[in-house]
């Protein structure tokens, strides 16, 4: 299936159902009196967070999500029947932006129901307008509109530990040796064209989430590359991991390489650099003079990084790489649980003519 992280889609929750003006006529009961029915409800706009899912595709082919208008109310206090309202399944991880202002208007990380957009409410019939003053109202409401405009979504991989690092740094074969992901693996620069994910499994710790992200390369944050579309997708991660070819066959120095990727992410998002991180050292197995390697690593712990040496071929170093991050990955979640709920108060607009008196 063909991996989509961002599309557009118009969205419109449903219009409220208009009131109705009539009035009580039957056989000899007189001054029967006004007997309009409410109009319904319209339709809300649920975003819905589905575990299943890891692409934005069928969305790109379904661009008008359109909620289901409430009906109009009736005679002999017929009430109109409400929308029904439209569930818009997406992957974990998706945050949905409007398109004219960019503001943020949800992010979609559990899987449960996300309001979107409420549907209208219906206009009350001319039967609630009866007073001891006003026996026969001629009047009603309208139905509420609905909201209505074009989002954008994009798609942010809920992963524990991001793989950040230049074109064949060793990323897809780390994750493939790790996981059972089968990331394309080949010696030619950006073979990893979309995220992949892979799921670590430790016999001492909770299994957690890595995330090979294509390549970064020097003005990734700019769009060079398509940096800016591969390091959205580490913002949500827990932790961060740098890989650093080592083996003398990479066009940059791993000094030089390291400098880029912390240029990149700070320039992108100075939040990246809050996160936990850790460097690897990879294709240890290549190496012939581990002199420099030597005073790289203690230049790095100095500047206070956490360095490991792996190789994703003959193993070394994987398994205590791989304690870390869990150990890592738990201490965050147990952060993450710690935090108190955000509360937020919906509040209706004064003086709303459907407001009941």
């Amino acid at each position: 299936m063909k991996f989509v992280d961002s599309v557009k889609i118009h969205v419109h929750s449903g219009n409220g159902g208009g009131g109705c003006t009539a009035f009580r006529r039957e056989k000899y009961i007189p001054h029967g009196g006004p007997n309009g029915g409410d109009g319904g409800k319209g339709g809300d706009v649920f975003m819905f967070g589905d575990s299943g899912k890891n692409t934005l595709l069928d969305l790109s082919f379904q661009q008008h999500q359109h909620a289901e208008h409430g009906l109009s109310g009736g005679g002999s206090d017929k009430h109109g029947r409400n929308g029904i309202d439209l569930h818009i399944r997406v992957p974990l991880g998706t945050v949905v932006k409007d398109i004219e202002t960019g503001k943020v208007f949800l992010e979609v990380v559990e899987e449960k129901d996300y309001l979107l957009f409420a549907g209208g409410r219906g206009g009350r019939g001319n039967a609630r307008f009866k007073t001891s003053t006003n026996r026969s109202p001629e009047y009603h409401q309208p139905g509420e509109p609905g909201h209505e405009c074009w989002v954008r979504l994009e798609l942010k991989l809920m992963a524990d530990v991001g793989l950040v690092g230049f074109p064949n740094a060793g990323k897809s074969t780390l994750i493939s040796s790790v996981s059972q992901a089968h990331p394309k693996i080949a010696d030619y620069p950006f073979t990893t064209l979309v995220p992949q994910l892979g799921v670590v499994k430790l016999n001492n710790l909770d299994p957690f989430v890595i995330a090979d992200i294509p390549g970064i390369i020097a003005g990734a944050h700019d769009g060079r590359g398509l940096g800016d579309q591969f390091l959205r997708h580490i913002e949500r991660t827990a932790s961060l991991l740098l890989l650093l070819d080592v083996s003398g066959f990479s066009e940059n120095p791993p000094h030089e390489e390291y400098q880029t990727l912390i240029e990149e992410l700070e320039l992108f998002s100075p939040k990246l650099l809050e996160k936990s991180r850790a460097v690897a050292f990879t294709k240890l197995d290549s190496v012939s003079d581990f002199e420099p390697l030597d005073e790289l690593q203690q230049h790095l712990e100095d500047s206070g990084e956490t360095v490991f040496r792996v190789s994703s071929v003959s193993g070394d170093g994987i398994q205590e790489l791989l304690s870390y991050l869990g150990l890592v990955v738990q201490k965050e979640r147990q952060r993450e649980n710690e935090k108190p709920p955000n509360i937020v108060e919906e509040t209706l607009p004064e003086n709303s003519i459907w407001d009941d008196k």
